[in-house]
This record gives C-alpha cells, sequence and structure tokens, in this order.
C-alpha cells in the first residue's frame, strides 16, 4: 500500500557498526567501543531524517538482539522500520574499524555467509509505497546477491524512471566476484536511475572511466538527470545536460572519514526535494560530509541543518569540543543522553 507520510525510501545495507573509542590504535589493542547504528542506505536516511524527512529503509535484520537494536535505534533517529524484514536464519552483520586520521579508516565487515538485507526478495516489498515516495535511493551492494538483486530491479521496474530514482554506486570490491559482474548489473540499474552518485572509482565501475569529466558524461549518455563525482581532496563534479557545477572541499580536522558519503547522501535528498540549484545542492552536501569527518561516529554524527550554515559561514559545528571531550562524551552517552531521547530535527523547506 502507498506510504503517503513517506517522502524518502532507502533500500539496503543495515547493521550495527561496532567502533573503538580510542583513535590512532590497531583493533588488537582496543578495549573500548561504541555501538552505532550502520549500514549506507540506513545512514543516508538518518541524514536525511536530520534534515526534517521523514524516510524510511528497505532492509532485513537477524531475529537477535543486534537486530532489535538496528530497529529501535533507526525510529530513535527519525527513521521508519515498517520495511525491515527479520531474517530468522542469518545474524545481524556487524562492521568495526579503525581510525588513523587524516586518511586510513580500515573496515571489516561480518556479513558471512551471507546478510539479512541481502535476502530480502520481491514479496518483501511493498511496490505501491516505492512507486510513489518522492525520493527513491538505493546502493550497488543490494545488487550484488539474490534474492536482493531480483527485489532492487523489481522495485526500479516499478519505479518506471520516476524522478527521483537516485543510485548510489557504492562499490565494495569484498561484496562481488570481480569489477566486471559489478559493471553489467550497474550499467542496467543506471537505466532505472535519474541521479547517480559515486568516486571516480565507483565510476570506473559503473562506466569505465575514473575521469570526473568523462565519467560524468559517460553517466549522462546512460540517461540521468544528473550525475555525481566525488574527487575527494578537489571537491566534486555535478553535470546535468545543460549545467556543470564544481565545489571546492572544506577545509576542517578529520578524524573519521567514514560516513562522509552518507551525510552527503542525506544532504543530496534534501535538496532534491527542496528544489535546490545544483550549485546549492553541493555546496551544502560537501559541508555535510565534511562534518561527519570531524566527528568519531556514523550514524549519529548526522549534521542538522543549522550545523551545515555554521560551517559555510566560517564557524565551528563542533563549538570547539576537543577529540578526547568527543570520546568521552561516548564513552558516557548511557549517562548523558538516554535511548528513549529523541534525535532533534530541523524544519525542512520544500
Amino acid at each position: 500500500m502507498a506510504a503517503p507520510d513517506l517522502d524518502i525510501i532507502t533500500f539496503g545495507r543495515s547493521g550495527v557498526d561496532i567502533y573503538p573509542l580510542e583513535i590512532a590504535t590497531g583493533l588488537e589493542d582496543i578495549y573500548s567501543f561504541g555501538k552505532f547504528l550502520g549500514g549506507s542506505p540506513t545512514n543516508v536516511a538518518v541524514a536525511a531524517a536530520r534534515l526534517g524527512h521523514t524516510p524510511a529503509v528497505i532492509t532485513g535484520v537477524g531475529d537477535d538482539p543486534f537486530g532489535r537494536y538496528v530497529v529501535k535505534e533507526m525510529e530513535r533517529l527519525g527513521v521508519s522500520g515498517r520495511f525491515v524484514v527479520k531474517n530468522g536464519e542469518l545474524n545481524t552483520p556487524i562492521t568495526l574499524c579503525e581510525i588513523f586520521p587524516p586518511d586510513d579508516f580500515p573496515l571489516y565487515f561480518y556479513r558471512k555467509p551471507s546478510a539479512p538485507d541481502l535476502q530480502v526478495a520481491p514479496e518483501h516489498l511493498d511496490l505501491d509505497a516505492i512507486r510513489e515516495v518522492p525520493l527513491f535511493w538505493f546502493s550497488g551492494t543490494g545488487l550484488s546477491e539474490e534474492p536482493s538483486r531480483s527485489a532492487h530491479f523489481e522495485a526500479l521496474e516499478a519505479r518506471g524512471r520516476t524522478r527521483h530514482t537516485v543510485f548510489d554506486l557504492d562499490y565494495r570490491p569484498m561484496f562481488w566476484s570481480s569489477p566486471d559482474e559489478a559493471r553489467e548489473l550497474y550499467r542496467e540499474a543506471l537505466k532505472h536511475t535519474t541521479v547517480a552518485v559515486g568516486n571516480k572509482e565507483e565510476c570506473e565501475v559503473a562506466v569505465g572511466e575514473t575521469e570526473p569529466e568523462r565519467a560524468a558524461d559517460a553517466l549522462l549518455e546512460l540517461g540521468v538527470e544528473i550525475a555525481i563525482v566525488k574527487q575527494g581532496p578537489k571537491g566534486v563534479l555535478g553535470k546535468t545536460r545543460d549545467d556543470r557545477v564544481e565545489v571546492a572541499p572544506n577545509l576542517i580536522e578529520v578524524i573519521n572519514g567514514l560516513g562522509a558519503g552518507d551525510s552527503f547522501g542525506g544532504s543530496l535528498a534534501h535538496g532534491l526535494l527542496a528544489g535546490q540549484d545544483l550549485e546549492t545542492i553541493l555546496t551544502r552536501c560537501n559541508a555535510a560530509g565534511a562534518i561527519v569527518t570531524s566527528r568519531l561516529e556514523c550514524s549519529t554524527a548526522m549534521p542538522t541543518g543549522e550545523e551545515i550554515d555554521l560551517l559555510l559561514a566560517g564557524g565551528d559545528p563542533n563549538h570547539g569540543q576537543t577529540v578526547e571531550q568527543m570520546l568521552g562524551a561516548l564513552r558516557n552517552r548511557g549517562i548523558a543522553a538516554p535511548a528513549t531521547e529523541t534525535a532533534p530535527v530541523t524544519e525542512k523547506t520544500a
């Protein structure tokens, strides 16, 4: 059935991020960890909720304590869990990382033999809700395995390339047998896509190009309306058939680069729904991503609109907090921020 209360549906990974509460130390020497909601499409939904939207996630979790945590935490953070599929055979996946600022953040996925989010099947989908929601977001990982692959293509067929259908190219080599396998499926998915976003390496998988201009042009030639190529320290390039925008990165002290792309994605979804021009969208996306890199976790680090405004105005969205102060706040979360507390959101504009 349709879900008129929703303005965003994302589809894909969910799980639990187990992040060290120490930096510049290998996991073998870590004794203090924090537990956070994880999974890129889920974090995109959280980022959009922080900006005032009403998202839901199509995903799967295990019938276990971590699965209960995922649903409880996503709803606490403003994301509907109505489309979460409970799997009685597989455990909810966890992801660990190491934090070596400014640019080394190894990830360790525990998703074998499969993950519940990759077992979401076509029969689990609410096609009316997918068809009618103003923005549908999916990621490349969901195409890597059956039955998730078939479910994604059924959802895309239902959408019929309706604006806005956003493809986060999100290529993770450990989920694929080869780039060629991913490329074939990416190109098929791009036939249903109105907005494509990815970094240079992901664009190479999708269209065989790493040079940003050629990559964006190749995506446009496949029929997308907006092609966005993330260029790391060179900023971001966005192109339509009539417009070209390049936005420089924000200068900020990086603590943990993980989650920046998800924050970028939530701000992208907001900008598309608000009808912002491409330069405004990408400027705010860059700022949103930068803010998350200046914090330690992902889901609960997603910025509000006011924090994005503050960074763009030259201010400090972290209000001078040191890394040790941030770590201390995370270690004391159970005392300082009860789980029943609702995360603040900012009013959206459309």
